[in-house]
């Protein structure tokens, strides 16, 4: 297994947790579901955080972006088969976990993007990534959502790989914490 970045998880077993697995199926998995698993999990656990006093709108649009950025990734760079995503809240910590499976050649580009991501300072890794892109409007995978979430965020990000069941992918787990408001 290699681990990049922060894979530590803090929340304890009394934790307010939830996990959904999202399926291949006859129709498949798509952007929809990213879509309305994201909003789901926003409403959830920011009506939960906002039961002590907090502010349930930010902390919705924090969840839901987290959420939509790492399960868009997901889907967008899976090999067939499902996607998990685990959550937990304590004490305004949120965390997430989406893992799914992805080609051995995938899981090797993105790990190199992740060490530039994580040995460099993200606000300034993502400028220079904005103005790239704005130079090349084909420029794709140079994870402006990653370091948008850890600039604009303070998401702490941490990434796990190991060999799948099958043996022929990658199982990777990407890991978030929010602190949220």
């Amino acid at each position: 297994m290699k681990q990049f970045g922060d894979t530590a998880r803090n929340n304890s077993s009394g934790a307010f947790t939830m996990r959904i697995v999202i399926s291949d199926g006859p129709l498949g998995v798509n952007w929809q579901h990213a879509s309305e698993t994201c909003e789901f999990l926003g409403d959830v656990f920011a009506l939960h955080h906002a039961k002590g006093g907090s502010d349930y709108t930010d902390a919705r649009h924090s969840i839901i972006y987290l959420v939509n950025e790492l399960l868009e990734n997901a889907i967008k760079f899976r090999v067939p088969g499902a996607i998990r995503i685990d959550c937990s809240l304590e004490d305004g910590n949120f965390e997430l976990t989406v893992s799914n499976d992805t080609a051995p050649e995938v899981a090797t580009r993105f790990q190199a993007l992740i060490e530039e991501i994580i040995s460099r300072d993200p606000g300034e890794l993502l400028i220079e990534r904005i103005e790239a892109n704005a130079a090349d409007e084909s420029s794709s995978g140079s994870g402006l959502g990653l370091l948008t979430l850890m600039n604009d965020y303070g998401a702490r990000l941490g990434w796990d790989f190991s060999s799948s069941t099958s043996g022929a992918a990658v199982t990777l787990s990407t890991h978030a914490a929010l602190t949220l408001n």
